[in-house]
């Protein structure tokens, strides 16, 4: 019961509406790609003609690819970026039953299939996560090289980030799926750009902070943004900062 409970907390994988799958005004790639144990997974590839950078995108536990199609269209038409947004195990039509194990393993599985799609090195693909999404791409980013990472509300554990919501349970101990960000992001030392609202009511701002804080990187920003929630659009200011972010990059 536990297990089922923390699977329905963690990974509520949104109902899919066939109806969002031809998005108007968005040129992408229906892909599907082998995860390392061969599970079929599903995302989008947004390609760009002279793009500023390539990005494997990570999305939060409540959406999938299909929910992205403004954002995907936003970066590629306002950022000038490809992009490749995929869906984790169990959500739209990715096989398989998500846990941490791999979804960190998946997203590894994502950078190599942008790499050799956009005929780049792996480290040369800059990772951008939002929310849990980010959580992923801090544990890819720990491990391996990469061009830059992009954080958009992202919790610094898991387990703190339960604990709020659920103060009478005792998440901290009987949760399986744990993406402990604070301790992997002390491993990563490339450069960095985080964006956090003060009022986000899923992931409480401090958290955001101690993230930050934990950060290794000597090239990292953090962008705090006033009266912002945890799913409301991105305001313009930090598309500026994205922008100054791409642009200071080797």
């Amino acid at each position: 019961m536990l297990s089922v409970f923390e699977r329905w907390l963690v990974f509520p994988a949104p109902h899919a509406n066939n109806a969002d799958l031809q998005p108007a005004g968005l040129v992408f790639e229906d892909v599907f790609f082998s995860a390392e144990d061969g599970t079929k997974l599903n995302g989008w590839y947004v390609p760009h003609d002279s793009p500023r950078a390539v990005v494997l995108y990570c999305h939060g536990n409540g959406e999938d690819v299909p929910r992205l199609a403004n954002r995907l269209k936003v970066l590629h038409d306002r950022i000038g970026v490809a992009v490749f947004a995929w869906d984790y195990r169990g959500y739209g039509r990715s096989e398989g039953t998500p846990h941490e194990e791999n979804v960190v393993a998946d997203a590894r599985a994502a950078q190599l299939w942008l790499a050799e799609r956009a005929g780049i090195a792996p480290e040369e693909v800059l990772l951008m996560g939002r929310s849990l999404g980010g959580a992923a791409t801090i544990a890819v980013a720990s491990e391996y090289p990469v061009r830059g990472l992009v954080l958009d509300r992202t919790f610094a554990t898991l387990t703190d980030a339960a604990a709020v919501h659920f103060p009478w349970l005792p998440v901290r101990w009987m949760m399986r799926n744990r993406f402990d960000s604070v301790e992997r992001i002390a491993k990563y030392q490339g450069p960095l750009l985080q964006t956090h609202g003060t009022e986000d009511e899923v992931i409480p701002f401090d958290h955001a902070e101690e993230l930050f804080a934990a950060s290794a990187s000597e090239q990292k920003r953090f962008m705090r943004v006033e009266g912002a929630n945890h799913n409301g659009p991105l305001p313009e200011e930090c598309y500026a900062a994205l922008d100054e972010f791409l642009d200071a990059l080797p």
